[in-house]
């Protein structure tokens, strides 16, 4: 009798966690038409932010997409209010020795802008709603950016302590100019909403919010039609795709060194500590305290090879 109560418990426990597996909201929801697949991510309540689980599964559609011979053009879009609300440094960063944190911050910040730039096939960003950080800069390597309305790009470089990122120290200076360049990633942290982002040439396009999608499905199927083939913004070529990786590499590098900079902490200790929230900032303050020792076990600061 023990044995049949343990059995059948444990058939109870798998029924339950398969059914909680079954009903759980995929983290992007993918829909196909006429040769272009839609991915669109589907963590509204999280503003769509990229903890890891959720760069995993757009990394699986993203070479699913790749593979399919049926998908021709491929639009990212997100769920809700916001596009994305740029990685979630909580979901990725834990406990660990320093040299090893260091490396995991490089590694998965190029990891995750390669992937976009590896992407054979003509990439569109439908953006709805304010994106921010990373969702901004990795939209700026896709072939087109189209926006609703609602839609705001935000990179707060500055006020975070780090550097450009997603390639932004060459991307953004081409495509809108130096100026406009430093406006957003230079301490006036500037916020162009959508009219302002076709205006200094970053974004291709602004409707409403209730035709983004359409307006994105109809500029994929005209690609198709047209045979358009995967391009990085703006005439890219191959040079250009070998310097971009190049230079994804060196932010990557250089975003480390400042993740794991006095600057960045103290920066973290202030926004946080601003909202209210003593607890995280009291432990960001230890952290920053305590820099001097662990900072020793850091890889030695990354130099710039000068290359263009």
């Amino acid at each position: 009798m023990l044995a049949i109560r343990t059995q059948r418990r444990q058939v109870l426990r798998g029924a339950r966690a398969l059914a909680t597996t079954s009903t759980k909201e995929p983290y992007v929801v993918i829909s196909k038409q006429a040769g272009v697949t839609t991915l669109r991510m589907n963590r509204p309540k999280q503003l769509n932010g990229w903890t890891f689980p959720m760069m995993q599964e757009l990394r699986a559609k993203l070479t699913e997409c790749q593979q399919d011979p049926d998908t021709s053009v491929c639009i990212i879009t997100g769920t809700g209010k916001y596009y994305c609300a740029g990685v979630n440094l909580s979901s990725m960063i834990k406990p660990m020795h320093p040299a090893k944190l260091h490396e995991l911050i490089r590694s998965q910040n190029q990891s995750l802008f390669d992937m976009f730039l590896n992407f054979p096939k003509p990439i569109i960003a439908a953006i709805q709603g304010p994106a921010i950080g990373a969702s901004v800069t990795s939209a700026t390597l896709c072939d087109a950016i189209l926006c609703s309305e609602t839609a705001t790009f935000s990179t707060p470089f500055h006020r975070l302590g780090v550097p450009p990122e997603g390639c932004s120290s060459v991307n953004f200076p081409r495509f809108m100019g130096d100026s406009n360049a430093e406006r957003m990633m230079g301490d006036e942290a500037w916020v162009p909403t959508a009219k302002e982002a076709v205006e200094i040439g970053l974004a291709e396009k602004v409707v409403s919010d209730s035709e983004l999608l359409q307006s994105a499905q109809e500029l994929g199927e005209t690609w198709i039609a047209a045979g358009k083939q995967r391009a990085l913004p703006h005439g890219g070529d191959a040079a250009l795709l070998d310097k971009l990786k190049h230079v994804n590499a060196e932010e990557s590098s250089l975003l480390a060194d400042a993740f794991t900079s006095e600057k960045f902490l103290e920066g973290q200790r202030s926004f946080l500590a601003s909202k209210g929230k003593t607890g995280p900032a009291a432990v960001f303050s230890l952290v920053k305290m305590t820099r001097p020792l662990w900072g020793q076990m850091l890889p030695p600061p990354y130099e710039k090879s000068g290359k263009e």
